[in-house]
């Protein structure tokens, strides 16, 4: 599905989906598909996400991720163990990462998707 500079595909991945999302990076679109995500995921129940992020162009930066996490308060990612991959190198996504967790999101930012997969089936969980 292409979206506002964007397009994403979303497929069941077991109990959780997987993502993949191209087109250039921006705020504006980062925020749009996170929404996206997380309304699919509460359509379908899933308990965790592995996104491939191939957005190209300028990295957000700090006060973008900030503003981003921020804005998807209350739309229920804090429900999914997140694996957001950036298979073109980092960039400043573990800033999503760090704002991520400040925010109650179990997240982690990985260059590699099959790393990503085995942390979102058998990687460290919290205790209750």
């Amino acid at each position: 599905m292409a979206t506002d500079g964007y397009r994403i595909g979303i497929t069941p991945h077991g109990k959780s989906l997987r993502v993949h999302v191209a087109g250039e990076a921006n705020v504006e679109a980062t925020q749009a598909y996170w929404r996206e995500i997380a309304k699919v995921a509460r359509e379908r129940g899933a308990d965790s996400l592995l996104l491939i992020d191939e957005l190209t162009g300028q990295p957000l930066d700090e006060s973008d991720w900030l503003s981003v996490v921020t804005s998807l308060q209350g739309e229920g990612l804090e429900r999914l163990r997140i694996a957001h991959v950036k298979p073109q190198g980092l960039q400043q996504v573990e800033f999503c990462e760090i704002f991520a967790r400040d925010a109650g999101i179990e997240a982690r930012v990985f260059e590699n998707e099959t790393l990503a997969d085995i942390w979102l089936r058998y990687g460290e969980r919290p205790l209750p």
